[in-house]
């Protein structure tokens, strides 16, 4: 499986420098270049951290009543967590570069409960120009009692996505979809087992 490695940084907040970079966001079921996409991990004894760094010059950000609505609409990134490739059950996290997260579970295929909270998720989004960057945090804890994180391991199994929307000169919406590992599927589909990678977390102790 594809590998991530997670490096530590044990200060009050994240050196992104620290990070190792992760770039290999593609068009998978389209045949174009790829805007820019950069992500990046650090971890310590109390949380995971993240950042997407995103190129957008066509910025689709729906307004709606709800996070769903709004989320659903609009460029974003993804995160999704599992215990195991059964997908039974995995953890998502969908994020807006205006700072909306739909958080839900699913088991496969595509069983969604809305309900589910990311317990302690930390967001922040910022937009400028034609960039936008999401960062955020979620605690061990929570992994640790999702049983995404095991004790005495230092794997877990992870998919990394961004979703880019561009208008047609009609008005309507061009859906774009680029995972961190192509599944291969005929249709575009992030929630299948061959999506996810593995990230490790290396050095310190968890």
């Amino acid at each position: 499986m594809k590998q991530y490695h997670v490096n530590p940084c044990n200060e009050p907040m994240p050196i992104w420098s620290m990070a190792e970079v992760m770039t290999d966001f593609t068009f998978a079921w389209e045949n174009k270049p790829a805007p820019k996409t950069e992500f990046r991990a650090l971890w310590n004894p109390q949380e995971l951290h993240f950042r997407f760094d995103c190129q957008d010059d066509d910025l689709v950000l729906p307004d709606g009543v709800s996070v769903k609505d709004r989320a659903l609409g609009s460029d974003r990134v993804e995160i999704f967590f599992t215990p195991d490739l059964s997908l039974d059950p995995y953890y998502c996290l969908e994020m807006t570069p205006r700072g909306d997260a739909l958080a839900y579970k699913a088991k496969f295929y595509r069983e969604i409960d809305w309900e589910w909270k990311c317990m302690g998720l930390h967001l922040d989004a910022q937009i400028q120009d034609n960039h936008y960057t999401v960062t955020g945090c979620i605690p061990l804890r929570t992994l640790f009692e999702l049983n995404v994180l095991k004790p005495n391991l230092r794997e877990l199994m992870v998919g990394v996505y961004r979703a880019e929307f561009s208008r047609n000169t009609d008005g309507s919406v061009h859906s774009g979809w680029m995972p961190w590992v192509n599944p291969h599927t005929d249709k575009p589909d992030f929630h299948v087992p061959a999506s996810f990678g593995v990230f490790e977390l290396v050095g310190g102790s968890v």
